[in-house]
């Protein structure tokens, strides 16, 4: 095998296909990414088994043929490769010679024949997207997952595709995060899967390359094809990422969701997220609570610890209805505000024990559970 390359392209490519590959890989082979070139193009392919990822980046191919190299090494020699041209030539003994400029590199590798293949998909239940809607659904519940590892089923987003639309799921039990878009799907095209931690930062890494994404999935794996732009990274087609899904029934989280809402307030998401960052400045660990009070148009924010002090903070609202006071941890309200771009936020509150419940126009909901006021 020999093929010539662009050097920021051959790094652009690694660095897609880098961040599957563990520190502690089970076998040396599950250390090093699949090179494979043909035609015009090379692909390259790392996989831990429960999650893999493919790429293709253009290349003059002189040779064809397969060599599987330890890709984090490589991909750090790439980088600092002196020149943007770069010549790989892999000999039958699996050892590899890089060349560029002055530079010249003997790398040891290992046979294809080890690497695990990634499975192929066929008559999968199969749908497509916008990438910048599927990220934007991912950003706005992804920190609500669980890592909590005997919670495993919590462990991922839950995507359920029924009844005319997309839902997107995260809770770790004390808040919930749930988003949906209506779309079209067809009779055979329904079902659920629960998407890994792992792969569900993995994808939001890699979209917005391109315009569509598409999803196949089934019981036991998804695959997504992420087409990308090829003119500025070198690129071709599609990055292709593949993964095992969380086996298990996802917990019923519309019975979560409170049916009635009590006091609805406008926020400005913004203004709103700037006081209680500041309030939470004064938290620790032993005390790591906001305390919301509600009177006649006004809000006011205040948090203590014995070992540090106080802060107030108070911003006008339109509010004419009884006074209420409720504390949350913090970091929960500001997950979702931070994860959405909307400047506008309904809050709704019923009393100090009930949930509290974050909204948009669109169909997003946060809801989360209130820290006991002593």
């Amino acid at each position: 095998m020999k093929f010539k390359i662009n050097r920021d392209h051959f790094a652009n490519g690694l660095a897609q296909v880098l961040n599957v590959v563990g520190s502690k890989a089970t076998m040396p082979i599950l250390s090093n990414v699949l090179i494979e070139a043909e035609k015009d193009q090379i692909s390259l392919t790392t996989t831990n088994l429960d999650l893999g990822i493919r790429c293709k980046i253009k290349a003059e191919v002189k040779e064809t043929g397969s060599i599987t190299l330890p890709v984090k090494r490589l991909a750090g020699i790439v980088r600092e490769l002196p020149n943007v041209d770069v010549t790989l030539d892999a000999s039958p003994n699996h050892q590899v010679k890089l060349t560029s400029g002055g530079s010249t590199f003997r790398i040891m590798g290992i046979g294809k024949d080890e690497f695990p293949p990634l499975p192929e998909f066929g008559d999968e239940k199969a749908h497509e997207l916008e990438q910048s809607e599927l990220s934007t659904m991912l950003k706005s519940v992804a920190y609500a997952q669980s890592s909590d590892e005997t919670r495993y089923i919590l462990n991922g987003v839950y995507f359920n595709f029924k009844d005319a639309k997309l839902s997107l799921v995260a809770t770790d039990g004390r808040r919930l995060a749930l988003i949906a878009k209506e779309m079209e799907i067809p009779a055979d095209g329904t079902g659920a899967i629960i998407l890994p931690a792992k792969t569900v930062s993995e994808l939001t890494r890699l979209l917005d390359k391109g315009a569509k994404v598409k999803i196949n999935f089934n019981d036991r794996r998804a695959a997504f094809q992420i087409a990308t732009d090829k003119d500025t990274s070198g690129l071709i087609d599609h990055v292709y990422l593949y993964s095992k899904v969380v086996e298990g029934n996802y917990p019923n989280y519309q019975q979560v969701i409170p049916k009635e809402t009590h006091q609805r307030i406008k926020l400005e998401r913004e203004l709103f997220l700037q006081c209680v960052h500041r309030a939470a400045l004064v938290c620790s660990e032993k005390s790591n609570s906001v305390k919301i009070k509600l009177t006649s148009n006004l809000l006011e924010i205040t948090a203590q610890s014995p070992d540090f002090g106080e802060a107030h903070e108070s911003m006008a609202i339109g509010y004419s209805g009884p006074e209420i006071q409720v504390a949350f941890n913090p970091a929960f309200i500001m997950d979702p505000l931070r994860a959405l771009s909307k400047d506008e936020v309904f809050f709704e509150v019923k009393d100090e024990v009930s949930p509290g419940v974050f909204k948009t126009l669109e169909s997003f909901v946060c809801v989360i559970m209130p820290v006991r006021l002593s």
